[in-house]
């Protein structure tokens, strides 16, 4: 597995090895010793999946104590992880990267982080792990399109749900 910091701090990049042959990849999404050694000890309690069609767009969310494991084992997304800690200097600093079930790309996204997707693909499955469980009233939302983030956004008009419509919570 390679492991590559972001521009974001605590942001990280996994690439997963993959093995391939005439049958097709095997990929082990996540194994909690390979990770601790790797210098990612979060303890995992909750497994979550969405399933979208192309042009939905799903966030900004995010809350102040959950780590979330991203990946897309199946179509293609775009994802945005946006800084939401007042405290630090990368404050509304943001990154954007390109999953896919070709790539088997993961980002590790910190607390106090916002993270929303694009599916890219004519479907894609959005899955993520949890360091804890979710609760909807915790989480606060960023508008997509947020003038003072200023994030690009391969789509002009996304489809979206009325949480993610509204102005910022």
């Amino acid at each position: 597995m390679e492991i590559s910091k972001t521009t974001l701090d605590k942001v990280l990049l996994i690439k997963p090895d993959v093995f391939e042959d005439f049958r097709g990849t095997y990929v082990e999404t996540y194994n909690e010793k390979a990770y601790s050694k790797a210098g990612i000890d979060v303890k995992f309690v909750q497994d979550d999946v969405s399933m979208s069609t192309k042009n939905v767009l799903r966030g900004l969310h995010g809350d102040s104590t959950t780590w979330k494991l991203i990946s897309c084992p199946y179509g293609k997304i775009y994802v945005a992880v946006v800084n939401c800690d007042k405290d630090s200097n990368q404050y509304h600093k943001w990154e954007c990267f390109t999953l896919s079930d070709r790539n088997k790309w993961q980002v590790l996204v910190p607390p106090k982080s916002a993270n929303g997707h694009l599916v890219l693909s004519d479907l894609a499955l959005f899955q993520y792990k949890q360091s804890t469980y979710y609760e909807q009233q915790k989480q606060f939302t960023i508008r997509w399109d947020d003038p003072e983030l200023g994030i690009w956004w391969p789509v002009k008009n996304p489809i979206l749900s009325q949480r993610d419509d509204k102005k910022a919570e």
